[in-house]
């Protein structure tokens, strides 16, 4: 392993050498300084984004948007790097000389069309007032016909890669979202030089130097087996669309925890770092979070749970699983099939129900009890008997990722009567989502990848209730990352082995990272009460998921329908 001289010490190995890894949410950004040699995290930052998401009026000029819309701003994203990384510098009261190396890491598939040199058209005059022109985050599902013509056409075509999808690609994807862009905005197709993830734009603007990843490439740009979808296969989509990979989305692939180039000047203007320290590899959140807790060995499948969860797994073997994101060799660590599958809302579903369903009473009295409305509500829904508030929900408020891939879906409350109550509803959602989590598990071992832990990470693992439920309803143990800020630290840690400080992402995890194992256990009564429930939820999965009742496409194609003919 090469070395490189650490700015005013004497190596890499310097026992306060440090490493700063920045985590690119959905609705903010983190910066964390983490020590190499042992994972210590000595000062963080966050910077919520000013624009949020953009889902109601276009920033440039408030022109309403379309239904199923949700876009970002990328100053948002670059003002993470001008104040949280500075910012967590100054809480860690280190030198910036200390550090070494930087890595990112971000929500997917948020994508967005640039020009040539890497400027975002949303940020050029000429095409600011255009909605297609703006990233898509990764919540944008207005793509769900696009994706739905994509998967009938490789299932019709017997596409070798469509089998490593879980049988169907998702409208969060690149594809699907840069077909909506030709098809309905040709121009700003036409000026799109190049379609890139914003984990690989943000590394962008760091280096100066256009880079791409495995991990996005392969789990959301259908890159598999070293090669994107044939000319052919894309011409059928629309001819337009046949040389999509080959002019936007083509470049080297940087494997993870790869050094892809030195900190610019500009970017180390911005941030208060030494130019011309490592910087990684872009990588996706959920991902990047598996070296951080304690998951990169075979059978110890990561949530990270917060606004959505994703759920990663790695394997020894490849195996074609249905319903599941992706399977991509190397995905997550080196030398295993890394799997991906996960929920479009969580955390989310949680601060709906209290936007709209909490009335006024509930926040005095979480005032004069000094809590917030998710404190008191888990208060009073933790004493329930399983099954006492008679409801179960499907947890599709944003759709469904995994297994049904099917953004056209949307929620259901069941057993609502004139007695119940606003914790009733909670909890119910709480577990909703823990219902989802067990169909993806049994989709994993039904498919021949074994599940042997269960392991959390993300904001929501403060939550004891729902942990607790989730351990019930999965009848196994819940391990808890140690570190509050997963995919912080676990680019810190990429960053750390593109610096040269570890020889590997695996040495770096056993190192840097931490788990809390088996924080949570299932009691056997309510796991027994919870098996009937999962077997009524599972009804009402299959009735309005895969049954011939397609009663949520219609509701959805009739709301948006009315929006969009009154602008709302």
């Amino acid at each position: 392993m090469t070395t490189h001289a650490l700015p005013g010490s004497s190596d890499l190995h310097h026992p306060e050498a440090c490493t700063i890894g920045v985590d690119f949410g959905t609705l903010s950004g983190r910066a964390v300084v983490v020590r190499v040699r042992d994972g210590a995290e000595l000062g963080s930052a966050v910077h919520e984004y000013r624009h949020a998401v953009v889902e109601d009026h276009l920033p440039s000029t408030g022109a309403p948007l379309p239904p199923d819309w949700a876009l970002q701003h990328p100053e948002d994203w670059l003002d993470v790097l001008r104040t949280a990384v500075p910012a967590a510098l100054a809480e860690a009261g280190i030198r910036p000389t200390r550090v070494i190396g930087i890595a990112t890491d971000f929500t997917a598939c948020t994508v967005l069309p640039t020009t040539p040199d890497g400027t975002p058209l949303a940020l050029t005059p000429e095409w600011a007032a255009r909605p297609h022109a703006w990233p898509k985050l990764w919540k944008h599902h207005a793509a769900q016909d696009q994706a739905d013509r994509i998967n009938a056409l490789a299932h019709a075509r017997s596409e070798k890669w469509i089998a490593r999808y879980g049988g169907r690609i998702s409208a969060e994807w690149q594809y699907a979202k840069a077909l909506q862009v030709l098809e309905e905005d040709p121009a700003v197709y036409a000026a799109c030089a190049r379609w890139i993830e914003a984990a690989d734009w943000i590394v962008w603007q760091l280096t100066g130097t256009e880079s791409r990843n495995t991990c996005t490439a392969g789990y959301k740009g259908i890159h598999q087996d070293g090669a994107y979808p044939s000319p052919d296969f894309l011409a059928r989509l629309h001819p337009g669309f046949a040389d999509f990979p080959a002019t936007r989305l083509e470049h080297p692939l940087s494997p993870l925890g790869s050094r892809v180039g030195g900190l610019s000047g500009r970017a180390a203007h911005w941030t208060g770092l030494p130019e011309g320290i490592a910087v990684a590899a872009g990588n996706v959140d959920a991902h990047v979070a598996a070296p951080a807790a304690g998951a990169v060995e075979n059978g110890r499948m990561l949530a990270i749970m917060g606004t959505s969860t994703c759920h990663v797994l790695n394997g020894a073997s490849l195996a074609e699983v249905p319903g599941i994101c992706g399977v991509v060799d190397g995905g997550i660590v080196d030398g295993a099939y890394g799997y991906e599958a996960g929920q479009s809302a969580v955390g989310d579903i949680f601060a709906w129900w209290l936007r709209q369903g909490v009335p006024d009473h509930y926040r005095t009295e979480a005032a004069a009890a000094g809590e917030d409305l998710h404190q008191l509500l888990t208060r009073k829904a933790a004493d329930q008997p399983v099954g006492a508030h008679g409801l179960v929900a499907l947890d599709w408020m944003n759709g469904n990722r995994s297994t049904l891939v099917d953004h056209h879906l949307s929620g259901v409350v069941a057993g609502l009567t004139l007695d119940t109550r606003p914790e009733d509803v909670y909890r119910a959602l709480l577990e909703s989502t823990a219902y989802g989590t067990r169909t993806i598990v049994e989709a994993f071992e039904d498919g021949g990848v074994p599940v042997e832990e269960f392991i959390v990470t993300g904001g929501l693992k403060k939550n004891a209730l729902l942990m607790q439920i989730h351990a019930d309803v999965l009848r196994r143990p819940v391990s808890l990352g140690t570190s509050e800020q997963g995919p912080a630290l676990g680019s810190a840690i990429h960053a750390a082995v593109a610096a040269g400080a570890h020889p590997d992402v695996r040495s770096a995890a056993a190192a840097m990272g931490g788990v809390r194992r088996h924080a949570y256990v299932p009691d056997p009564a309510r796991a027994d009460a919870y098996d009937a429930l999962f077997r009524e939820y599972r009804a009402l999965h299959d009735h309005f998921g895969t049954g011939a009742d397609l009663l949520l496409h219609r509701l959805r194609r009739i709301r948006n329908a009315a929006r969009t003919a009154t602008g709302g």
